[in-house]
C-alpha cells in the first residue's frame, strides 16, 4: 500500500456497527488506544473488515485546533 497520508496506524478491529448507510468502526491500535471511524456500511464489505480484522487507521487532517476555558 502507498499513500500519501503520514499519520497511518496499524490495529486490529474490535468493534463494527453498522447504521443505515453509515457504520462506526473502532481499531484499537494498541497502548489502550482506540480510534473510531465513521465510513459507509459499502466500505466495510469492501474491505471485508470484521472483528479481528488487520486495518490501518489512517489520519488526514488539515486542521487541528486547541482551545481552553
Amino acid at each position: 500500500m502507498k499513500i500519501s497520508a503520514r499519520n497511518r496506524f496499524k490495529g486490529k478491529v474490535v468493534d463494527v456497527k453498522k447504521g443505515a448507510t453509515t457504520a462506526h468502526v473502532r481499531i484499537d491500535l494498541g497502548n489502550g488506544l482506540i480510534v473510531t471511524s465513521s465510513i459507509t456500511n459499502e466500505a466495510v464489505d469492501e474491505l471485508e473488515l470484521t472483528v479481528g480484522s488487520d486495518a490501518y487507521a489512517v489520519i488526514k487532517a488539515s486542521d487541528v485546533m486547541v482551545a481552553i476555558d
